[in-house]
């Protein structure tokens, strides 16, 4: 008697795992506008029911072959070396008026950043407002370095 229980109970078991799962589809608009799709009810407050009872499955897919890419595609025009030193030497030359103007936007921004640091204007008796206006210069300030940084790096990738 138990061993017939026990292989009904195995028959049910087998039945019910291999049932196809089901689940809710969520569509959630935040206030941003950014859309997401979830099957979690605990995340989908709020949120517009777009299909139920929808099969869902717990298998991945197969993974895409990714192919290599051809050194050359058919049809793909090549260029000559003259074309290329052109185009290289008009980069660099773009590059270079580039940098020289980034460079002078860093160096009229340390200066303004020195003669702020320097100057605590009527309109900053609270301390943290000075530093607000401080955080901004330095702020400015580091961008322009990390513009220059990022010119000189495509400068010396250049031929």
């Amino acid at each position: 008697m138990l061993q017939g229980l026990n292989r009904i109970l195995i028959a049910a078991a087998s039945l019910l795992a291999a049932a196809p799962a089901t689940a809710e589809i969520y569509k959630c608009v935040d206030a941003e506008g950014h859309t997401t799709y979830t099957n979690e009810k605990s995340r989908a407050s709020g949120c517009k029911v777009l299909a139920s009872d929808v099969p869902v499955s717990s298998v991945p897919g197969p993974a895409a072959a990714t192919p290599k890419p051809a050194a050359n595609p058919g049809g793909f025009p090549s260029v000559s070396n003259d074309q290329q030193k052109a185009r290289d030497t008009e980069r660099r030359r773009i590059l270079e008026a580039e940098l020289a103007t980034e460079t002078g936007s860093l160096e009229e921004a340390r200066k303004a950043l020195t003669e702020g640091e320097a100057v605590r204007l009527g309109n900053e008796r609270n301390y943290q407002k000075y530093l607000d206006r401080i955080q901004g210069l330095k702020d400015n300030v580091a961008l322009h370095e990390r513009n220059v940084d990022a010119l000189r790096k495509e400068l010396s990738k250049l031929p």
